[in-house]
């Protein structure tokens, strides 16, 4: 019979104001996996692609994870067929050589312990194809269902506790029944990430370029002290950057969630961009280095399941790849902590489940994390020859449901870090 006990909690208590974040992790690097393993069908020959398929995936099995209470996706040929959810866990894990970068935290009491600080889960919908990242905060209040641990043990379910505390009841397969039971969302595949992952990936497709507004960021927490302007940021650079909370206009774990997914903007059109997707050695380059950073679930070692899941996203258009904040309220009981608005959530789900187009219409400026930049770019239309034969698709006509008070952006828009800095200083 199994034993029933509740997790070792670690002595440290996270803030909300959101506290410090241990680890921060962009983990919204949704075509790491699934466009890398396309990007490399395309590019190389059937042979080659079915020895990337299969090189890339066979150390990806030793560590998976079984994901209890969820329903599997049977891998067949061709896109995978009907909406579909993963979820990508960022833990805070000490790797030995990382920890030097982030102090006290990893040579205290705490160095061994690991909490689920990042949470994104990634809707992949039916035709038309879309792709929304829902990033949940680290300091979301919710309750915490029993989960299974790897040796039959079980854990208690709990009434209230931090979303980032799920990890200790259960590891990647309780973090994902917590996101499913809160969201209402059947989730087959998940993948776990730490630390190192920021640095080698980023090293690995040459840096991601983003951009810092207001008059530059200083954050001694994270040891940026970067002025204004456009710069590349590769490496330990890219932790910092997605560290960093004190160096953003208002200081709240909120506002770094829009600060990273200004990263995660920029990371979806560096990987779509000539300098990765036409460069087969970059595009190796990152598929290995991703799969030596992950820890997946079991529904995610099969090399069929990641090039379906590769075709469902190839094609979809920067404007329907967005990155949103699951929508929250203030704890009434700790102002440090937020907790569910679920009339709001259940909005962004129903459209979500409806596969209705999402407009973002909250105004960035307002999150305290990013600027807005005006006019934002835009790209002439590829103009590509009709198929012989082929019948002109028209346009879907639909009205977008307008998501007025949840922040996010899209992977077409482009912002600037809301520096904590004025331009005088």
């Amino acid at each position: 019979m199994s034993e029933t006990h509740k997790p070792a909690r670690r002595g440290r208590r996270t803030v909300a104001r959101h506290g410090e974040l241990s680890s921060p992790h962009p983990f919204g690097l949704i075509l790491k996996v699934l466009g890398v393993m396309l990007a490399v069908v395309l590019v190389s020959g059937a042979g080659v692609a079915a020895y990337a398929a299969y090189d890339l995936t066979a150390s990806f099995t030793d560590e998976a994870v079984a994901l209890e209470g969820q329903s599997a996706v049977p891998p067949d040929i061709g896109a995978i067929e009907g909406g579909v959810d993963l979820l990508l866990v960022g833990t805070d894990e000490c790797e030995p050589e990382y920890a030097y970068i982030f102090g006290a935290r990893c040579t205290g009491p705490d160095a061994e312990g690991q909490l689920n600080d990042v949470n994104m889960l990634v809707h992949i919908s039916n035709n038309p194809r879309r792709v929304t990242v829902v990033s949940f905060p680290r300091d979301l209040m919710i309750p915490i269902p029993s989960c299974t641990n790897e040796d039959g043990s079980t854990t208690s379910a709990t009434s209230k506790a931090q979303i980032n505390e799920a990890w200790s009841f259960g590891g990647l397969s309780c973090v994902a029944k917590t996101v499913s039971v809160l969201s209402g969302q059947n989730i087959p595949f998940a993948a776990k990430v730490s630390f190192g992952n920021v640095i080698n990936i980023t090293d690995a497709i040459g840096g991601v370029d983003v951009c810092i507004g207001n008059g530059g960021i200083r954050d001694s927490n994270t040891g940026i002290d970067w002025p204004a302007g456009a710069r590349t940021i590769a490496g330990v650079e890219a932790l910092q950057f997605l560290r960093t909370r004190y160096g953003l206009e208002n200081g709240s774990d909120l506002a770094r969630i829009s600060n990273q997914q200004q990263y995660m903007s920029s990371l979806a059109r560096k990987l779509v961009s000539d300098e990765v997707l036409a460069d087969p050695a970059t595009l190796y380059k990152l598929a290995t280095t991703a799969v030596d950073n992950i820890t997946p679930s079991e529904s995610l070692t099969n090399p069929m399941t990641l090039v379906q899941i590769a075709m469902a996203v190839k094609d979809v258009p920067f404007e329907d790849i967005n990155f949103v904040q699951y929508p929250v309220s203030t704890d009434p009981a700790d102002i440090n902590r937020v907790v569910p608005n679920y009339e709001l959530a259940d909005k962004l789900w129903a459209a979500l489940a409806a596969n209705e187009p999402i407009d973002l219409t909250n105004d960035q400026n307002n999150t305290g994390g990013v600027i807005t930049v005006d006019p934002q770019p835009t790209e002439a239309p590829v103009e590509t020859a009709p198929t012989p034969g082929a019948t002109e698709t028209p346009a879907p006509s639909e009205t977008a449901v307008a998501l007025d008070d949840i922040p996010g952006q899209s992977a077409a828009d482009q912002t600037c870090s809301a520096g904590n800095l004025r331009a005088t200083d």
